[in-house]
Formats: C-alpha cells, sequence, structure tokens
C-alpha cells in the first residue's frame, strides 16, 4: 500500500514540475486533479457521507409515508367534503349556474351531487396507498440529491410528474367502482339533466375523469404536506434512513 501511495506522490510531483516547464501542462494537470477526484468520491454523494443509494431510499420511504398517511386521511368520513383545501366541487364551467339552480328549488339535487362525488374520492382512498406505494418502488432516483435539496415538495413534484399517468389508469376503475356505490352517477346524470334546461349550452362532463382527476390531487396535496412535514420537523423522521437523510 506504501509503494502504491509513493507512486501516486511521485507521479503526481513529476505533473507539476512538468506543469512549471510547459505551459499546455495546466490543463493536463487540471485535468489529473478530476479524475483523481472523480476516483475518489465514486458512489458518494456531494451530501457529506449520503450516498446516492441512502439519499433515494429516504426520498421514497418519505413518499410512502406520505402517501399512506393521505389514503388514511382521506378515506375516513368527510375526509374530502369537509376539508376546503381537498373537497371535490362542481366543474368551473358549470358553478356559476349553480345559484340560479338552488333558486329554481334545485338545492338539493346540487348538494347531493358533490356530496356523492367526495364521498366517491373517500371511498377510492382506501385503496389509493398500495397503488401509490407501488408506484414509488418503480420510480428511478437518478437526481436524488437534486431532489433533496430542492423545495419542501421536490419528490412530490416528481413523484406526480413521472406516475400521474399510471397512477390515472389504476386509480380510475376504483373511482368508477366508488361512484356507482353512491349512487354518484345517477346524481351526475340528474344534475346535468336539470342544469343543460337552465344553461345557454349543454356540457358533457366526464365523471370518471373529472373525480379521479380530482382524488389524486387531493392525495397529491398531502403527500406534500407529509413530506414538507418530514424535511422541516424531526420528530417526523421515524426511521434511521430519514433521520440519516433529512439531517442533512
Amino acid at each position: 500500500m506504501k509503494k502504491i501511495i509513493s507512486c501516486f506522490t511521485f507521479s503526481l510531483l513529476s505533473c507539476i514540475l512538468f506543469a512549471q516547464k510547459d505551459s499546455s501542462g495546466t490543463s493536463k494537470l487540471n485535468g489529473l486533479f478530476k479524475r483523481a477526484n472523480s476516483i475518489f468520491s465514486s458512489g458518494r454523494s456531494s451530501s457529506g457521507s449520503l450516498t446516492t443509494a441512502e439519499i433515494s431510499s429516504g426520498l421514497k420511504e418519505a413518499l410512502t409515508i406520505g402517501a399512506q398517511k393521505s389514503a388514511d386521511k382521506l378515506s375516513a368520513t368527510d375526509g374530502f367534503l369537509k376539508d376546503a383545501a381537498v373537497k371535490i366541487l362542481l366543474p368551473a364551467e358549470v358553478s356559476k349556474a349553480e345559484s340560479k339552480m338552488r333558486m329554481l328549488g334545485m338545492g338539493k339535487l346540487v348538494d347531493n351531487t358533490i356530496l356523492s362525488l367526495n364521498r366517491a374520492a373517500e371511498d377510492a382512498s382506501r385503496s389509493a396507498a398500495p397503488i401509490f406505494i407501488e408506484a414509488i418502488k418503480m420510480i428511478t432516483l437518478q437526481n436524488a440529491l437534486q431532489i433533496l435539496q430542492g423545495p419542501d415538495t421536490a419528490a412530490t413534484f416528481y413523484l406526480r410528474e413521472a406516475t400521474t399517468p399510471q397512477l390515472m389508469a389504476a386509480f380510475a376503475p376504483i373511482i368508477e367502482a366508488a361512484l356507482n356505490k353512491v349512487n354518484a352517477t345517477k346524481y351526475w346524470k340528474d344534475f346535468f339533466s336539470a342544469y343543460n334546461t337552465v344553461a345557454f349550452s349543454t356540457v358533457d362532463t366526464d365523471i370518471n375523469s373529472y373525480v379521479t382527476g380530482k382524488a389524486l390531487n387531493g392525495i397529491f396535496y398531502y403527500v406534500a404536506e407529509e413530506e414538507k412535514n418530514i424535511r422541516t420537523n424531526p420528530a417526523e423522521r421515524v426511521s434511521d434512513i430519514l433521520k440519516k437523510v433529512f439531517s442533512k
């Protein structure tokens, strides 16, 4: 080992002496230092002693915890309905007619429609966590360090960008079953039949796609909140890997 170190030292000194005699030696010497640094830093991130694998593991665990807590919170009765941050309202294109419909004595129909949409999302959220967790396992966080050093919701944003199409496809049939279970489809049809009699133009909105998107928005909202908690509150780091990664 001493011989190897001696050889390396001799080679390095030789490069320095050569650089003093040859103006082109500066770029050569810089290249040598970069190569040596690459060798010694291989497998390590710039966050102290953390490896990229450790950062990736910590971020995935944080997202998994966020997904589980979010699903538990939103699947409770009134988890969507009585939470202003995620409550599912009528589509923007018909919300302007809501007051008019209430004035015409259709307030109960409006309320039942909104209630059924939120109940469907709450019911479907019971099955959301496993879908999210499988999606989290599959993502490759090649830019793990950048995500770790990014904003407080950087990992959630990455998950959303990387998995939304797959999550929409997996969640849609669950939402459809939940909509039928709480008669949301019937209320939706009745609502739009009534709406189209007082509106200037008819609206054909896909209820399944609408509620699926809103339900996923709600879940992502609370996944982001949980990520912020883990990043900023040491008490939320419930495992060794979370403590190691997020204490940096």
